[in-house]
């Protein structure tokens, strides 16, 4: 839609942000007390919630520009979570299967977690344990199998220093057996990013979003997942630039959005977000974003001279998209062809240009084909290697980049494990490791007999909730490392051993730690905050098991419970973080070297951004499942957490829902709130509650997690992601 016509004929009916979002705030701070809120809120620490990243020194609620308050629902939500009493030991008398009648919200909500907790194989109820107990009962589980039949994987959630310690334990303990989540959600970004430019996260800052003037978001929602990126989109828009929305569903927050720190958007019943707003089938964004190049090459709007100075294979790509006709890609995409050239020609208007993606990108078998293809048409115009113009993969979690960027990963660079090598005297393994989801599937298959899972819910993240449940099940021991109880400790444990260990909040850790944002840049978090009395740090319970599996390390892991220790290791390992190693001292925080391009020098062996060419497939018709779903978070969730049952955005009151086309919904004869039961091939979601929404024909979202019932472990040949957000469905019945 054209800005005229967003702020013309456009009927308001649901707007993003504005007063419910302030209510919810107000609300929120009530439940957790006005003290303890703006204590945690303001201290030096990085927010809990996304990877935009706000806090550390310069203050809770101000990012890296000095905007304040940069604050958002999220990191209430967040918040709101820790600063909660401890769950009553009491509760503990009660079994598996009476905690499997809780929702995750209810789960979530219990309280937090304060003492060590033990489940035996053949019991049904978690005991209250002692931490010696617990840190030797964990060491003997890994001192008793083989260092090949065990991995260690860690969430987003975790510090930099927590997450180096992981990764050096397992490895010197003896497998690459080490991966986070993101292989279930931006994998295919670093992928594919690597394979075009030779680097895999954002190429721009956010300084440079504040300077861009045209902005595509593509098969993301951050009126939901980011709500303090739609703030940059509302400036985009205000200073005369274009927002372009790519996503199969009319989201109302990115249509329009009522920004909580802006008066004049908030008086004025919210501020239009996207300029052009089109809305692809599910799964057919590589036809459409190759139908936008072809565009852009038919009329001549590309920058030739910047393909042939700073590009290799352009001429490869232009035959592939000569060879494409129009009608393929309509057919492919949904969109008509005079849409397609209007998205080319307003993108072809700007002179800096940024891309922003999330998982509705990544979420597919061809995931990696879709990160290149966002790129090739960034190239096409010369978009990245200049200021205020890139790429931004939207990364979920506060620390998932960073994460990856201290080695948790199944494969190591050989120069980086040289250094790690030389500066601690030790030998680490060369075997390549398993990635996520193929970890699992050696579970599932018995070649798995222990596990360390640190933060996250990893049983909820993983698709074919039966499949994911019996694989955690067949590893006879697992240890948890969290703050609160979720479905991933009641689920998976049934016949197996299972210890739960408590650990400190961000906020609450016994000395600094750092995290890194999706723009780079990284943050320092005081800790400090003293809330429980019998919590360690992750650091902590990780060099205790050091110390007991590995005597000939123990030397190491004694040091390294001085984070100041972990973080000089880290500068000098680990290319770009050389400033890591004074930082708690300077409390300077910066932009990890070689990862913003602001000049065309890429990171390939020739220095030149390569194009990926991609034939799309042939369309073959499913009349078995012939709808197309997409698994979605709500606005009241992050991640795996559900923080409110409701989406006030999307108008359910219920996560069992399913949300349709409303002329799919007449042509069956279903109204609104009819309970259907919908199908693959691989499980059944019974009596869900049917909703009418703006989406394309023949295509069908419902909740993440509820939806992995559905969701097959199929996946992206290189990125090993599922393909949470393109699943063939039926329905098979109304009620």
């Amino acid at each position: 839609m054209s800005t005229k016509d967003t702020s013309t004929t456009e009927a308001i009916t649901i707007v993003g942000g504005g007063p419910k979002k302030v209510l919810y705030t107000l609300k929120t701070v009530a439940r957790i007390g006005l003290l303890n809120s703006a204590k945690a809120l303001n201290s030096k620490n990085t927010c809990k919630a996304c990877g935009l990243g706000m806090g550390g020194q310069r203050g809770g609620m101000t990012n890296e520009k000095d905007e304040f308050p940069s604050v958002c629902n999220k990191s209430i939500q967040a918040q709101s979570t820790d600063i909660q009493l401890p769950i009553p030991e009491d509760l503990f008398a009660h079994t598996l299967e009476d905690f499997k009648q809780l929702s995750a919200y209810e789960l979530e909500h219990l309280g937090r977690l304060n003492t060590p907790l033990f489940k035996s194989a053949d019991t049904d109820k978690y005991t209250p344990v002692t931490w010696a107990f617990a840190l030797d009962k964990m060491a003997g589980a890994f001192s008793g199998t083989s260092p090949d039949h065990s991995f260690f994987y860690s969430s987003g959630r975790s510090s930099n220093e927590a997450g180096f310690v992981l990764q050096l334990l397992a490895r010197l303990y003896g497998t690459n057996n080490v991966n986070n989540c993101s292989y279930y959600c931006h994998q295919a970004t670093g992928v594919g990013l690597y394979n075009v430019i030779g680097t895999g996260t954002a190429t721009v800052s956010l300084e440079d979003v504040g300077n861009c003037d045209c902005i595509f978001v593509i098969g993301a929602n951050p009126a939901s997942n980011h709500p303090r990126f739609v703030h940059q989109l509302k400036n985009c828009r205000e200073r005369g630039g274009q927002v372009i929305v790519i996503n199969p569903a009319k989201e109302p927050g990115l249509v329009r959005f009522a920004v909580p720190k802006s008066a004049k958007s908030m008086l004025s019943g919210g501020t239009w977000i996207a300029s052009e707003y089109v809305q692809p089938k599910i799964g057919s964004d590589l036809a459409l974003l190759n139908g936008i190049a072809k565009a852009l090459i038919e009329n001549q709007q590309i920058d030739s001279g910047f393909i042939a100075q700073h590009t290799d294979d352009f001429y490869v790509f232009k035959q592939e998209l000569e060879n494409t006709d129009w009608q393929t890609i309509v057919n492919h995409c949904g969109v008509a062809q005079e849409k397609i050239m209007q998205l080319a020609n307003a993108y072809a208007k700007s002179e800096r240009a940024i891309f922003a993606w999330g998982m509705g990108i990544t979420h597919h078998l061809n995931g990696v084909e879709n990160v290149e293809a966002i790129a090739n048409l960034a190239l096409l115009r010369g978009m990245i290697g200049k200021p205020a113009a890139g790429l931004l993969p939207l990364r979920g979690h506060s620390n998932v980049q960073g994460i990856g960027t201290v080695g948790v990963k199944p494969v190591l660079a050989e120069d980086v494990l040289e250094k790690l090598e030389q500066q601690l005297n030790i030998r680490l393994p060369r075997t390549p490791g398993m990635d996520t989801l193929a970890c699992l599937h050696a579970a599932f298959n018995g070649k798995i007999n222990a596990a360390l899972i640190m933060g996250g819910n990893l049983f909820s993240a993983t698709p074919n909730t039966d499949w994911a449940r019996t694989a955690l099940d067949k590893i006879p021991f697992k240890v948890y490392l969290t703050t609160t109880l979720n479905a991933g400790h009641i689920n998976g444990v049934e016949n197996s051993e299972a210890l739960i260990l408590p650990v400190t909040a961000r906020d609450e850790e016994w000395q600094p730690t750092t995290q890194e944002s999706m723009f780079n840049y990284v943050r320092l978090s005081d800790g400090g905050i003293d809330r429980l009395h019998n919590v360690k740090p992750e650091v902590e319970i990780l060099c205790e098991l050091g110390i007991r599996l590995l005597p000939a390390a123990a030397y190491h892991f004694q040091q390294f419970k001085k984070h100041n220790s972990i973080r000089a290791a880290i500068a000098k390992t680990i290319p770009g973080l050389e400033n890591l190693k004074d930082i708690e001292e300077t409390k300077q925080e910066f932009t990890i070297k070689n990862r913003l391009l602001d000049k065309a020098v890429f990171h390939t062996k020739n220095q030149k951004a390569q194009f990926k060419t991609h034939s799309l497939r042939t369309i073959i018709e499913n009349t078995e499942f012939p709808f197309m779903l997409a698994s979605i978070r709500s606005e009241g969730q992050f991640n795996s957490i559900i923080y409110e049952e409701s989406d006030s955005y999307r108008g359910t009151d219920s996560r069992w829902s399913v949300l349709m086309n409303n002329e799919d919904m007449k042509e069956l004869g279903i109204e609104s709130g009819t309970l259907i039961d919908i199908a693959s091939m691989h499980g059944t979601m019974p009596a869900v509650k049917a909703v009418g929404f703006d989406l394309p024909r023949g295509n069908l979202m419902a909740y993440y997690p509820e939806a992995n019932v559905l969701i097959a472990t199929t996946h992206d040949p290189r990125s090993k992601t599922p393909a949470f957000k393109s699943v063939p469905v039926k329905i098979l019945k109304s009620r």
